[in-house]
């Protein structure tokens, strides 16, 4: 930081002295239709402190040289925003533009628009250090919302994408399993669970160093519906625990039967074990779906039931995975399970979601040593310590 302050400082005084450094003067005005300049000139250009004008609006007010603007400035905007800056020949250094909304400090395109670095600071309390780009937030940048709520990031065209994730061996990685990793029309294969290690992340994601993750949990997909079981989850179940791998079960939400009926059946099925990973519900209904059932109120009270009923039998609250859409879309509408339940979000992209969740599903086109085909890589949301917190805190009780 202490040379960054020193950098500006220097910038800051060889621009004022080749900008102040400057033969005889002459004070005078000059006429160009509807533009006047008022100020000092030399060698017959604008040179020294001066004013332009447009009739009686001042459009720049500070020092020049050989013509063009250079050392300290103001300036109007389009918008009649008045920027304060340091300039160099014809460009802004940096600037500070202050209005109602609140006061911007940075880099400005010829435009006058917030460009390169810059710090915003609301009226509102809100605030944004980082990348700009045509007066919107654009690049990575760190922002702090009137609510209180922090954003680092990716921005794009004032819009926050995401935290973008660097991968590395370091973080606490998983899959889920179904029976689509055994079976690909009539061929059938079986997973080598004592090899398994993650070895590619699918396009678009950055990661540091080799690809070779241990895995550290497995979800295998257990029931869906009130009639559909996966034929492999025992077998699958007993050789994930054999590896030493944190197992857990998931249901397949369906939007055509009974909620309760669903979570019995989950129940009854599957192989559920003290110290075992939560139970997960899985719900992915469409838009038509979800009217089907008679709405979005309808659907939680499903939700919510199935979730109740298995949270009694296990002794922990299970897991609620969901798309980011439905995030977006949806949940917003049942906030206490937002508060109450863990997230599992299905995101595919370089971008950790912007919710508070226990797992991030990052892609569906991962690689598996010792599993045929394509397999979901899925990221825990911390890393060792806190991975073993959750098993302690989150985990099947009785």
């Amino acid at each position: 930081m202490r040379k960054i302050h020193l950098i500006i400082y220097i910038m800051t005084a060889l621009l004022l002295v080749s900008c102040n450094g400057r033969s005889p003067l002459d004070t005078t005005t000059i006429y160009d239709g509807d533009y006047c300049y008022r100020g000092e000139m030399s060698n017959g250009k604008r040179n020294g402190y001066g004013v332009l004008s447009i009739k009686d609006s001042i459009i720049y007010s500070g020092t020049w040289k050989d013509g063009k603007r250079c050392g300290y400035g103001t300036i109007t905007d389009s918008l009649g925003r008045q920027i304060t800056a340091l300039w160099q020949a014809d460009t802004i250094v940096s600037g500070t533009r202050q209005d109602s909304l609140g006061t911007y400090h940075g880099g400005f395109s010829k435009e006058l628009l917030a460009d390169g670095h810059g710090t915003w600071r609301g009226a509102n309390g809100e605030f944004y250090t980082g990348e700009w780009a045509g007066d919107r937030r654009n690049g990575f940048g760190c922002g702090v919302a009137e609510s209180g709520k922090v954003k680092a990031g990716d921005w794009r065209k004032g819009k926050y994408r995401g935290e973008q994730m660097l991968h590395t061996a370091d973080r606490i990685y998983g899959i889920d399993v179904s029976r689509y990793q055994h079976e690909k029309g009539r061929k059938k294969f079986s997973l080598d669970w004592s090899a398994v290690r993650i070895v590619g992340l699918g396009a678009g994601r950055k990661s540091s160093g080799n690809i070779d993750y241990k895995i550290s949990f497995a979800y295998i997909k257990s029931t869906e519906g009130t009639t559909i079981r996966n034929r492999y989850f025992p077998s699958d179940y007993v050789r994930a625990k054999k590896k030493g791998i944190a197992v857990g079960a998931y249901h397949f939400f369906s939007t055509k039967s009974s909620a309760a009926k669903q979570a019995h059946y989950f129940l009854k099925h599957t192989t559920l074990r003290i110290g075992d990973m939560p139970p997960v519900l899985d719900v992915e209904p469409s838009d038509a779906q979800i009217r089907q059932m008679g709405g979005t109120e309808a659907m939680f009270r499903s939700i919510r039931t199935w979730l109740a009923i298995v949270r009694n039998a296990t002794g922990t609250k299970p897991v609620l995975y969901i798309s980011q859409g439905f995030v977006n879309k949806y949940l917003p509408q049942a906030p206490d399970i937002r508060s109450n339940y863990p997230i599992w979000i299905a995101r595919y992209g370089q971008y950790r979601p912007d919710i508070r969740l226990a797992f991030w599903q990052l892609t569906p086109h991962g690689k598996v040593r010792g599993i045929h085909g394509e397999v979901d890589i899925n990221v825990f949301n911390g890393y060792k310590e806190q991975f073993a917190e959750f098993l302690q805190r989150e985990t099947i009780k009785k």
